[in-house]
């Protein structure tokens, strides 16, 4: 098993996916099922999702979180988690960034939608 841990960021915005959850918002609920599923793949395989190029990675990422390497799991076909991987050969972990909906990826990532 590997370790996830979630940045600063993504904590404050899980929690509050969570209150939200309990207090019944039906995508808030959907949300937190997928990212616990996709949580729960990065825990059996780190490499789970697709590895994005060191030069598509956008500089917000660079900049914002120091990262050398970013990865891509699609949660479903309308969510994506980005994350990163630390660590060394023997204890890799990995990072969780953000969650964001396939518009705001495409726009973060330079992709035109149409």
């Amino acid at each position: 098993m590997f370790e996830v841990r979630l940045s600063l960021d993504f904590n404050e915005e899980f929690q509050k996916f969570k209150i939200k959850a309990e207090k019944g918002d039906g995508e808030a609920k959907y949300l937190l099922r997928i990212i616990e599923k996709g949580i729960d793949k990065l825990k059996v395989n780190s490499e789970a999702g697709k590895h994005i190029p060191k030069k598509l990675i956008p500089k917000f990422y660079i900049t914002k979180y120091e990262v050398t390497n970013l990865w891509k799991l699609n949660l479903d076909s309308f969510w994506r988690m980005i994350y990163t991987l630390e660590g060394d050969k023997i204890n890799i972990y990995s990072i969780v960034l953000e969650v964001l909906d396939h518009k705001k990826y495409d726009k973060k990532f330079g992709y035109k939608t149409s």
